[in-house]
């Protein structure tokens, strides 16, 4: 039975089964003999105590002797009647009590079988019945704890799942350059060149290989230390105007290289603002090398910032190329590539983006992007701060 079937489902009553009905029309039937063997041994206890009791017997006479004077044959008659039915009463009450308990012992029957049920594996069913008092809200609390516990597994199987893939995919990108410096490297001890142009080739393409591998381990370990929660952030006050001028200084001979702009605009100006301010430069950093190695044809970088409420809205957008919109829920992915062949010819982990939006995440804030044929578009909203 699917879950998505069981919240839907009403819940229902419990249903004894004919062999509970005998068990429970048996409890009536000792129960009511008992009871009357009870009241037969309490009246032969009386009538003994009458008996052998003088005082006792002399207390009774002169009990019916003052209630003869003053009271009609009437009144005996009603208190006969009065006794007899507080016997019944009393009787009753117990017959009902035991019955009620013996009733509640085989609903307590009934969920430990649902409860063994769930523990055999079955981890979708939950237990259906409607009950009122104790028992009900332990019944809701068991589905509530199951219900978690499920969600629970899950989270670790995707987990562990995320964890098979990121060692698989390390794998294969460490792998490829790995592959090219052992067999350059081999090449040399072989001695298999045939000038020193051919041998200085060899040793800068294993070089080159090399400092391909360096980038992804330290892309590795970047992900990984933003992606604990228990990563501190080193919180400070500045301008974010000024920090964006700066990354546009440090990116603007790579920029001028292929012939793109970088303009900064934010406002108010100076805009200030609470982050750490390490992180925040990755994120920039990040988001601009993206713009200048994969914004084909791109001829301008905008970054904006501005302030709406209690947040900063930052854009970073290239006029190059446009990502297609299929590709834009999977751009922070890590190892996703748009296309896999530009990536390899300009060397991206797939990481860059997978951190910049843990590092958004850590501050509280959250990035998306949007591609069209004007502008291909990162926008991030950060919390101000204090």
């Amino acid at each position: 039975m699917k879950r998505a079937e069981l919240k839907g489902e009403n819940k229902t009553r419990i249903t004894l089964t004919s062999k509970e009905v005998s068990e429970l029309l048996a409890e009536g039937i000792v129960t009511v003999v008992l009871l009357l063997l009870i009241n037969v041994a309490i009246l032969m206890i009386l009538d003994q105590l009458v008996q052998h009791s003088q005082s006792l017997t002399d207390t009774i006479f002169n009990i019916k002797g003052i209630l003869n004077a003053q009271l009609d044959s009437n009144v005996f008659s009603s208190s006969k009647k009065f006794l007899i039915l507080f016997f019944v009463v009393l009787d009753l009450a117990v017959l009902y009590w035991r019955l009620i308990r013996r009733y509640h012992q085989m609903q307590m029957r009934h969920v430990i079988s649902e409860l063994h049920y769930i523990a055999n594996g079955h981890y979708d069913h939950r237990i259906p019945f409607e009950l009122s008092g104790d028992l009900g809200r332990v019944i809701d609390s068991i589905n509530v704890l199951v219900e978690s516990t499920v969600t629970a597994i899950e989270e670790e199987r995707k987990i562990e799942k995320s964890k098979d893939e990121l060692i698989t995919n390390v794998s294969h990108d460490l792998r490829t350059p790995l592959t090219s410096i052992i067999g350059y490297l081999g090449l040399i001890e072989d001695r298999q060149y045939h000038s020193e142009e051919e041998f200085l080739h060899y040793t800068h393409t294993a070089y080159l290989k090399a400092k391909q591998m360096k980038v992804l381990v330290e892309d590795l370990f970047e992900y990984t230390k933003v992606r604990q929660p228990t990563t501190k952030l080193k919180l400070v006050r500045f301008d974010l105007n000024q920090m964006m001028e700066q990354l546009a200084a440090d990116f603007a001979l790579e920029a001028e290289r292929k012939h793109v702009t970088i303009a900064v605009k934010t406002t108010p100006t100076p805009f200030y603002f609470e982050a750490d301010t390490e992180k925040l430069v990755r994120v920039f950093n990040n988001l601009l090398s993206n713009a200048l190695k994969y914004g084909k044809g791109a001829q301008h970088i905008l970054m904006e910032a501005q302030q709406v409420g209690t947040e900063a809205i930052i854009t970073v957008k290239n006029d190059g190329q446009p990502i297609p919109q299929a590709a834009l829920q999977q751009l922070f992915d890590r190892f996703y590539r748009v296309e896999e062949s530009r990536s390899q010819e300009t060397g991206g982990t797939g990481l860059g983006l997978a951190i910049a939006q843990s590092i958004v995440a850590l501050h509280g804030g959250y990035i998306y992007a949007k591609s069209d044929a004007q502008w291909t578009s990162f926008i991030l909203h950060l919390p101000l701060g204090k």
